[in-house]
């Protein structure tokens, strides 16, 4: 018997993915649930394991193909390979219908004939095809949805807009190489990932009235609280004590106090959240992520730890699911880890704020009329200006700032 692999389901709002890589080729043996492929879509890697134990007998969906969900990746036959002609006799019968389907004329009957002849024998509307030829339109790019697909003058309006908000999202063709520039040069098909990045960042910059608001935090306070309890923390709780709980609890505090930056537009209407699913920015090699830490407003600082650890080792892995990166309203990131002194992050939608943080670095600064070394940190708040005003934003950063550099105000909710 044969057993028919199919792609999973993606997750919400995905509908296709491509086909990465096959581990298995037609002809090897299986067990149950060995990973026999694995699919990239635009948001997660997901890996689809084989449903019995026999032979790959056909591989259906190609690396490079673009599959939607539930369609056929491959056929697996339980048992032995020779044992499993049988099922793909149907197939015989294939040509067979399809001769006795035939017309006089020898062609096969069937929906695209008979669209052709309903099209051949259905005139257009006058207005259409005044409208089409002053356009330069041809027959073929217009769709009629009058009778028997006759196009009308609401058809011909339609398609003359459809190529102008194409044109508006096709990106500008490259300029002239010389042939010895391109040489030297690798074209490399973007992933899903990256293209996903891509447009998401660009959606950014082109929906929300995005603006960034900068400040600096003197990390002294944190730093020593971090050196005093680092070992007796990891002691307890079994995690390090890092610097991104501090943030998270900070930005969870200031939050409170400026809850339109964790709002989100929809339509005419602004969604306030009463409830904090951070997002923290995480870099892997296949590109930008940005796992949730679901209700980090009601966690301390080592259930933020030990989630952070957990989604930063199964980003580096490729383990994300579509439910770790969902449904974040506000997020954090650290783009201090690669030497970054100052940045403008830019906004995850459909979220109205996010935090940049950037390197500590040893500067002096005037403390109490005295010039002092101390380590500082460039803070960025990148805001949506629709929905979060110039105080609100100002008074965001202002808070986390303080908070860090006195983390007795979390204690006290100051």
């Amino acid at each position: 018997m044969s057993t028919e692999v199919r792609v999973p389901t993606l997750g919400e709002s995905v509908s296709e993915a491509t086909v990465a890589t096959w581990f298995k080729k037609p002809g090897d043996a299986v067990a149950v649930d060995e990973m026999l492929c694995e699919l990239e879509t635009d948001k997660v890697t997901v890996e689809v394991p084989s449903p019995v134990a026999g032979t790959l007998s056909e591989i259906v969906a190609n690396e490079g193909d673009t599959v939607g969900v539930d369609a056929l990746l491959a056929q697996v036959s339980e048992g032995d390979a020779p044992e499993k002609a049988e099922p793909e006799a149907p197939k015989e019968d294939g040509p067979k219908e399809q001769q006795e389907a035939t017309n006089v004329s020898g062609e096969p009957e069937g929906e695209p004939a008979e669209k052709g002849e309903a099209k051949g024998d259905t005139e257009d509307a006058p207005s259409a095809k005044k409208l089409m030829a002053e356009n330069d339109l041809k027959e073929g790019d217009v769709k009629g949805t009058g009778k028997d697909g006759r196009v009308m003058k609401e058809d011909v309006l339609k398609a003359l807009n459809a190529p102008k908000k194409a044109e508006t999202s096709k990106p500008a063709a490259r300029g002239p190489v010389s042939s010895d520039d391109a040489d030297r040069e690798e074209r490399v098909k973007m992933t899903r990932l990256r293209q996903t990045i891509a447009r998401r960042l660009k959606e950014a910059q082109n929906t929300a009235a995005m603006l960034t608001t900068y400040n600096e935090v003197d990390m002294t306070a944190v730093m020593e609280l971090r050196n005093e309890y680092k070992a007796l923390f990891e002691k307890k709780h079994g995690v390090k004590l890092g610097f991104m709980s501090f943030f998270t609890k900070a930005c969870v505090h200031a939050l409170k106090e400026v809850p339109d930056v964790n709002a989100e537009i929809d339509g005419d209407h602004v969604v306030y959240k009463n409830y904090v699913h951070m997002g923290v920015a995480v870099g892997t090699p296949s590109g930008l992520v940005v796992p949730v830490i679901r209700n980090a407003d009601s966690m301390g600082f080592a259930e933020i730890e030990k989630s952070i650890a957990e989604m930063g080792v199964k980003a580096r892995d490729g383990k994300l699911g579509m439910a770790d990166m969902q449904g974040g309203s506000f997020t954090i990131s650290n783009g201090g880890v690669y030497g970054s002194l100052m940045s403008s992050p830019i906004l995850n939608p459909p979220q109205s704020g996010i935090l940049g943080m950037h390197k500590i670095q040893e500067r002096p600064m005037a403390i109490n009329g005295k010039v002092e070394i101390r380590p500082m940190m460039y803070l960025a708040l990148s805001y949506d200006h629709r929905i979060v005003d110039g105080k609100g934003a100002v008074t965001f950063l202002v808070r986390v700032k303080e908070a860090l550099e006195d983390p007795r105000r979390l204690l006290m909710d100051l």
